[in-house]
């Protein structure tokens, strides 16, 4: 049963993605917001940040409206250097100046929540769908790896809103 309730708030989630990217919202509208996507790790300054930077991109060349956000659980005062060096070095922009902190109205708001590996105790449950991604490792213990496996999940992520848009 749980499993079909997940199922059932993901489809919701990518449906209402999937109607963004069809109807982009009303100029000046402020009541058409596309759906959110918000990817959270402990410290907001490595995981997130490179998987909220992979989605934007990845998204918007396949034409999807979405906002997307990253956050931390107990964040760290900066983005880690080594991951801002990264997504210069390949193209991308940092999506944050600095990491913030996971709040309540995140969890109320978000449509998508993607957890790398977060302690989600001290925040209500979300309203929208919670994935967790607790197989990406740290990357301080392997960069490479960490980073292979958040865009291998990114693209899966994208490719099944884009599936379901087509239904």
């Amino acid at each position: 049963m749980e499993v079909a309730l997940r199922y059932r708030g993901l489809a919701r989630a990518i449906m209402l993605v999937a109607i963004s990217a069809q109807q982009p919202p009303a100029a000046g509208s402020g009541t058409d917001a596309p759906p959110t996507v918000l990817f959270m790790c402990p410290h907001g300054a490595a995981k997130s940040v490179l998987a909220s930077a992979y989605f934007q991109r990845a998204a918007k060349e396949r034409g999807l409206n979405v906002r997307v956000l990253s956050a931390g659980t107990d964040p760290d005062p900066e983005i880690a250097p080594v991951v801002a060096s990264h997504l210069r070095k390949n193209g991308y922009d940092v999506p944050a100046a600095k990491p913030r902190r996971a709040t309540a109205d995140d969890m109320a708001t978000a449509d998508v929540i993607v957890s790398l590996g977060c302690d989600l105790k001290d925040l209500p449950p979300p309203r929208g769908t919670l994935l967790r991604w607790n197989d990406v490792p740290g990357p301080g213990e392997d960069f490479a790896a960490a980073d292979a496996k958040i865009r291998e999940r990114v693209s899966q992520l994208v490719e099944d809103l884009i599936r379901q848009q087509r239904r």
